[in-house]
């Protein structure tokens, strides 16, 4: 009868061991810490000259005062961080963090005098300096000779123009988001319209919302030709991206007028 009952206490004791084992298993999940929790999507930023930047999300309610310069003949004909090629007559600027296509009025501190550029680049990475202007913007506030002025910079939103009351008006739109909004891509700028027509039949056959868009500058009218429809930024940039791995190296994102 002994070995019997020598064996049943060796099974008693191993039952109570597995029960405590089980346990110790429980609280110990009970007691660990929950899993780490994804990190935060990481902001959109580029780096030059060792020096990371953060574009802003939105250009609601900016204003900044600081240094001016303006870049002109070394840049003229260079793709800007836009794609566009840079266009010294034109009124654009570079800004390191607003969003791209936020039109901004520039005020020269010294002398009172006005402009409006459209931000179409990145930079000025120099030291002390908030904005690079076209030779034109720079010319229209007065500092194209000495090169730097003191200014204000005040963020005006998104331009729409059209015909009203008889003439072609622009207005200056502040969405709620600078990342919500109509957007599409341009894919070339003509011209001559037939220039625009052939490259319009070879995209809308792949692409919806094809549509030429005429644009007057002075005496000079262009026919530029967009693709798609797109309320995101985000989801426009990724279209831009895509054209121009398929060849479409100009193409870039604009909000629609």
């Amino acid at each position: 009868m002994n070995p019997p009952y020598r064996c049943g206490r060796q099974s008693l004791r191993r039952l109570l061991l597995s029960h405590v084992a089980v346990l110790l298993l429980i609280v110990g999940c009970a007691t660990a810490p929950p899993p780490p929790s994804p990190a935060p999507p990481e902001r959109p930023s580029y780096e030059v000259f060792g020096k990371r930047y953060y574009p802003l999300p939105s250009a609601e309610d900016f204003v900044e005062r600081g240094i001016a310069s303006w870049y002109g003949s070394d840049f003229h004909g260079r793709p800007t961080s836009t794609g566009e090629i840079y266009n010294m007559y034109a009124h654009t600027a570079a800004h390191k963090t607003l969003p791209l296509h936020t039109h901004v009025e520039v005020t020269n501190q010294k002398n009172g005098k006005k402009t409006v550029v459209r931000i179409n680049d990145r930079g000025p990475f120099v030291d002390g300096r908030i904005i690079d202007l076209s030779y034109t913007a720079a010319s229209e506030l007065g500092m194209a000779e000495e090169g730097l002025a003191p200014v204000q910079v005040v963020a005006l939103g998104y331009a729409r123009e059209g015909w009203q009351g008889g003439k072609w008006v622009r207005e200056y739109v502040k969405p709620p988001s600078y990342r919500v909004g109509d957007f599409a891509i341009q894919v070339g700028s003509f011209i001559h319209q037939d220039n625009a027509q052939r490259l319009y039949a070879s995209l809308s056959g792949k692409y919806t919302g094809t549509s030429i868009s005429t644009y007057e500058r002075g005496t000079q009218r262009f026919y530029r030709v967009w693709v798609g429809q797109y309320s995101r930024l985000e989801e426009a940039q990724a279209a831009a991206k895509n054209l121009q791995e398929q060849g479409f190296a100009q193409a870039f994102v604009i909000a629609r007028d």
